[in-house]
């Protein structure tokens, strides 16, 4: 089986929006954390998304616990580290001091201002609501730390006008080894849908390795379509708390355990850690 045939699966641990309120099981210190991203690793996982909480959950931005968080997961296994830099209300120094700081293999970039939001028909209503500010001058700038750094950029796309973007900062030179994240199902961003999935990752600059990310229970028909059209795939209590029919799953390491399991019913099967750097540029960004 060729690197083709092999799928990259990303773990997202723990989020900034969920809480043990809604789910219990999602990982609030630096070893709750190292631990999920361990089991996540055993489970399948090469690539860990990490955000940063204090420990009774809220929301942190601190180097301090990023760098413990660091620490806490490679103690316990060499998956790879992708820490995020999305944050609401601070300056952009205080975004992405972490990623110099600590270094991990690749740091999340949201592409574009926008309003992000969930809604429940169920309520009727918003969940939640907020607006990301992400001018294109902040994203040159943590491109430019993440360039400096050596840590490569997740580029996180939730509508077309994002992942059009990537083309002038390529030309510019501020893109070089990245990946694209395809995002559907946040209001605010594209809907979620294999129609849209295969229009966005159509855009997706040529050679570059793109992801799905479908929040909520889209995921699981969105991972379907990915697979199916040569993508790579995020689960995690990041984005979705269930496994079939509303069975909520007890961690991060059953959510990986299905993808897994996806993959191989069509063909595929997850990449080993080895293969993960290769399929993502990452080995080739250390030679250069």
């Amino acid at each position: 089986m060729g690197l083709s045939d092999k799928v990259v699966i990303t773990c997202a641990l723990t989020g900034a929006v969920a809480n043990r309120a809604q789910c219990p099981h999602i990982p609030y210190t630096p070893d709750e954390i190292g631990e999920e991203a361990r089991r996540a690793y055993e489970a399948g996982a090469s690539v860990v998304h990490i955000h940063a909480r204090e420990d009774d959950g809220t929301p942190s931005i601190s180097v301090d616990v990023f760098r413990r968080i660091h620490e806490a997961v490679r103690s316990r296994s060499p998956v790879l580290i992708n820490f995020s830099t999305g944050a609401v209300g601070v300056s952009r120094e205080q975004r992405i001091a972490h990623i110099p700081a600590c270094r991990p293999e690749i740091a999340a970039l949201n592409m574009g201002t926008m309003n992000y939001a969930k809604y429940s028909p169920r309520r009727k209503d918003l969940v939640f609501s907020l607006e990301f500010i992400n001018p294109i001058p902040d994203i040159i700038y943590y491109l430019k730390t993440m360039q400096e750094n050596g840590v490569q950029p997740e580029c996180e796309c939730f509508d077309v006008g994002h992942l059009e973007t990537t083309y002038p900062l390529i030309d510019m030179g501020l893109l070089k080894r990245f990946q694209v994240s395809c995002i559907l199902g946040v209001v605010g961003g594209i809907r979620a849908t294999a129609r849209n999935l295969a229009h966005l990752s159509a855009l997706v600059p040529p050679g570059i390795p793109w992801q799905v990310i479908g929040i909520s229970t889209d995921q699981w028909m969105l991972c379907a379509a990915a697979l199916a059209l040569g993508g790579n795939i995020r689960v995690g209590l990041e984005d979705n708390f269930y496994l079939a029919g509303g069975v909520m799953a007890a961690g991060n390491a059953p959510l990986v355990e299905k993808a897994a399991r996806m993959a191989r019913d069509v063909g595929r099967e997850p990449a080993t850690l080895e293969e993960a750097k290769t399929i993502l540029g990452l080995e080739k960004a250390k030679e250069e």
